[in-house]
């Protein structure tokens, strides 16, 4: 959380137009959480992130405008659409109402999208394009800001060329030839989204009580609690498709042999080259300078300096980002998860 804030101070003053950070959900979802926790999580991560800002004697209206979110696009239609709706409201009543902020656009929530790769099959990979492009749309209709389609191949590999632009073409049917990127929140006033949006803003708002309750987000995830959280989901979520209560096309119902496609092989050359590289790089580069950026980051690190200056020369000596990080796990040490029970 430290070299949050010193992103945050950094930025305010130097890079005022940079977007500081990117508060992800995305892996919750992937790992197995409902669409609720995916959004209760990643809202209640952004909090914490602006309370330590603030913390380290920020105005809220300096640095919150720069930060942004990353939510899952899964296959619940609607309730995706519902999901990112609250998602909207939950922040910019939060940002009035916790810290203060004025600026209008603090209280905007601006968030990337990306399909689901825990919802891609290896079996049946076309029905894949399906899924990706109904994704999509509720993100869009959601009000995402911007988007990323996955492939139909990436259960399996990387993806191919031919997959990675059929992706693309994916966003630009919606985007060019639906015309849902024309509306503003097209589905606002319907009963039932209303409803939906309603009832995560609620959930939500249980979860950050019993976070705030447990003195925020680094004591919760200390304790354990999201993960114990999303771990039942997961196993939830599990039960239901083994027993076929939840139905996966081409996985436990409408199964068929077949439906396989050529994947991307990469071979060791690529890895080796990338060595090479690197190899390179250490012999040319001045060691002497590298260990002096090294030493002023370790220096800055152990005191209440702002990280980021001695972080940019190090990157100018050209240090690896493994050298910066062994410096700042010497100083920090490093994370150790709660083993959830």
């Amino acid at each position: 959380m430290r070299i949050i804030a010193d992103i945050f101070a950094f930025c305010a003053g130097q890079v005022p137009r940079w977007n500081t950070i990117s508060v992800s959900g995305y892996h919750i979802r992937e790992a197995g959480s409902t669409a609720l926790q995916e959004l209760a999580f990643t809202l209640r991560d952004g909090l914490e992130y602006v309370q330590w800002g603030v913390d380290a004697g920020l105005a809220v209206d300096d640095f919150v405008p720069r930060m942004s979110f990353f939510f899952n696009a899964h296959s619940d239609f609607f309730e995706e659409i519902a999901k990112y709706r609250a998602a909207r409201s939950l922040w910019a009543h939060a940002m009035r109402e916790r810290f203060g902020a004025r600026d209008e656009r603090s209280l905007k929530l601006r968030f990337h999208s990306q399909t689901a790769g825990v919802s891609l099959t290896a079996q049946q990979p076309y029905n894949n394009v399906v899924r990706t492009a109904l994704q999509a749309l509720a993100a869009v209709a959601g009000g995402t800001n911007s988007l990323h389609t996955n492939s139909l191949d990436e259960a399996l590999a990387l993806p191919t060329a031919a997959a990675a632009t059929l992706a693309l073409r994916t966003q630009q049917i919606i985007a060019d030839e639906t015309g849902i990127a024309d509306v503003v929140d097209p589905l606002g006033g319907s009963y039932f989204v209303e409803k939906l949006t309603r009832d995560m803003e609620e959930g939500a708002r249980g979860y950050f009580d019993e976070i705030d309750r447990m003195g925020g987000m680094v004591p919760a995830i200390e304790a354990g609690f999201p993960q114990r959280e999303i771990a039942e989901s997961a196993y939830r979520f599990q039960q239901a498709v083994e027993s076929r209560e939840k139905t996966i096309v081409g996985v436990n119902d409408f199964v068929q042999d077949g439906g396989r496609v050529e994947t991307l092989y990469i071979d060791e050359a690529t890895g080796e080259k990338q060595l090479e590289k690197l190899a390179r790089l250490k012999r040319s580069r001045d060691g002497g300078r590298v260990r002096t950026a090294l030493d002023a980051l370790r220096e800055a690190a152990e005191t209440r300096q702002n990280v980021m200056p001695p972080i940019l020369d190090a990157v100018r000596a050209y240090a690896t980002v493994g050298e910066m990080c062994d410096t700042l796990r010497d100083v920090w040490g490093e994370y150790e998860e709660t083993a959830v029970i």
